[in-house]
């Protein structure tokens, strides 16, 4: 009960990792779907060598490829623009948070590209044949079905992002799975310990799924009743 307890005061850190993280790569997720389904060009194949790179390579490489790689470029940057600044000053959480946006923006874009790809083309050409734009179209038909579609998935990518910020230990960031090590290697209790993360991150776990349930059940009942 103790070491719970202990565990809670790294349980803002993992959500706020977790929260900023998938709303950030909702945002690219959506970007890189769209231009992967217009075919943009030039910007089209850049958006499928991001998702091929994010998706075939490990997490915490992402992670270190960040850390590593990014401090240079601001560095440069500040020098060369004079912004009186270094990479040394920004919180590391920042390049967790970066990086794991990244993360997920890539995985989370082939689930919404799918769930656009699901809805009835004769849905779009309806809305066109109404007067609507093509912004208008996808925001007041195609989005909110396609969200209802997705959600399961999406729902899975915020737990895997959640279950992912245990990474950022490896930089120092203190969050669920780290503190459980601190904790560990004050009493060597170490089963306690970890048995207490599991909990907290399977409770959470359980708390999204029922959330996502009520949420698909909502979407659900407003695509039935029509769309504003």
């Amino acid at each position: 009960m103790t070491a719970f307890l202990k565990l809670l005061q790294a349980l803002p850190t993992t959500l706020l990792i977790t929260i900023i993280s998938i709303s950030i790569g909702f945002v690219i997720a959506t970007i890189v779907a769209l231009l992967r389904i217009y075919k943009v060009s030039v910007l089209t194949q850049i958006a499928s060598a991001y998702v091929t790179f994010i998706r075939g390579t490990p997490m915490l490489m992402h992670l270190f490829l960040i850390y590593f790689g990014l401090p240079p470029i601001i560095d440069a940057i500040a020098k060369k623009f004079q912004l009186g600044f270094t990479s040394t000053s920004i919180p590391l959480i920042v390049f967790v948070c970066f990086s794991f946006s990244l993360t997920a923006g890539g995985y989370m874009s082939e689930v919404i590209r799918a769930g656009i790809l699901a809805i009835n083309r004769g849905q779009i050409e309806a809305a066109y044949s109404l007067g609507m734009t093509t912004a208008q179209a996808l925001r007041r038909i195609v989005f909110p079905q396609a969200l209802a579609v997705s959600l399961p998935n999406l729902s899975n990518s915020f737990i895997g992002i959640m279950h992912g910020t245990t990474l950022a230990f490896t930089l120092s960031i203190t969050e669920i799975l780290g503190q459980a090590n601190i904790v560990a290697s004050t009493n060597w209790k170490f089963f306690e310990a970890f048995i207490a993360a599991a909990l907290l991150f399977w409770g959470i776990t359980i708390f999204v799924e029922k959330l996502t349930a009520v949420l698909e059940k909502r979407i659900n009942k407003y695509n039935r009743g029509g769309v504003a």
